[in-house]
């Protein structure tokens, strides 16, 4: 089995439609389909189930995609190790979803880099649903994510610490003077529909409220009364002024976790996670 055709096939897999995948990969639809039926007359076994209408993965196909994944993140992280090997530095990136824990990034990464032969951290912000693709596929070695809402399936986690969730409002709006309130307070305003984060594939789920990618773009629609939304305490720390931020007293908790590859065995991810554990307080 190659790489090219293990990539292949994981883009299928993925895609679960050739077009797609070909678009994604850069290549046409025919090499792609010929790459596919040479792998399953390599392995024995049919991988997908082709029909006009859809193309869905065997349980062989599902086994291949699973470990084809792990294989090619492992590919993707040996390649840039070996070329940071030539700089002669230990050299690590982290992921986080622009605009959240910000003060505990800013702390996270001071006190690393006094540790003593400290690695260099380069710093991936990234949009929702991003961190897994980018763990998986080598291009970072840890990440910053958010539970309930962030996927940690497949990877290992450290948890850092939990807090509340507070609702966004326009200062103008009635609500943003409560001391608190309930979710369902929030989630049934007509005139505020909840705002939209896209899910894994990509989509939106059904609503009326906007459809946004990350914070910077959600705090100016919340200020202009278009939308709302509950988000984690610590994502509204340094709120523009024209915005209030109300707690939500029955909104579930969010956990702050480090999440990496299971493969991975390098010793900055170790020392990064000890200094994340020492300084990571409830915001």
């Amino acid at each position: 089995m190659e790489i090219r055709e293990l990539r292949y096939f994981v883009a299928i897999a993925e895609e679960l439609h050739f077009g797609r995948a070909a678009q994604r990969l850069e290549i046409a639809q025919p090499p792609l389909s010929r790459a596919l039926a040479r792998l399953e007359r390599q392995l024995g076994v049919t991988l997908l189930e082709r029909t006009s209408r859809k193309v869905t993965l065997t349980e062989a196909g599902a086994v291949l995609l699973s470990e084809g994944r792990a294989i090619l993140s492992a590919v993707a992280t040996a390649e840039r190790r070996t070329q940071e090997a030539a700089q002669r530095r230990p050299h690590l990136v982290l992921a986080a979803k622009s605009g959240t824990a910000d003060e505990l990034l800013a702390k996270l990464l001071d006190a690393h880099r006094a540790e003593p032969g400290a690695a260099t951290v380069d710093l991936l912000l990234c949009e929702a649903h991003q961190h897994q693709k980018l763990l998986k596929n080598g291009q970072a070695d840890v990440a910053l994510l958010h539970l309930p809402f962030d996927s940690t399936a497949g990877l290992d986690t450290e948890i850092l610490y939990t807090e509340r969730q507070v609702a966004i409002l326009p200062t103008s709006h009635p609500l943003a003077g409560h001391s608190r309130l309930r979710a369902a307070e929030v989630t049934e305003l007509p005139e505020l529909p909840m705002a939209r984060w896209p899910g894994p594939d990509g989509d939106y789920p059904e609503g009326p409220g906007a459809e946004v990618r990350n914070l910077t773009q959600l705090f100016q629609l919340i200020a202009l009364g278009r939308t709302t939304v509950i988000i984690p305490e610590s994502a509204a720390i340094g709120l523009r002024r024209d915005l209030a931020a109300v707690p939500v007293l029955d909104a579930p908790p969010v956990t702050t976790v480090l999440a990496w590859p299971p493969q991975s065995r390098l010793r900055a991810v170790a020392d990064l996670i000890r200094v994340a554990t020492r300084v990571a307080v409830v915001p």
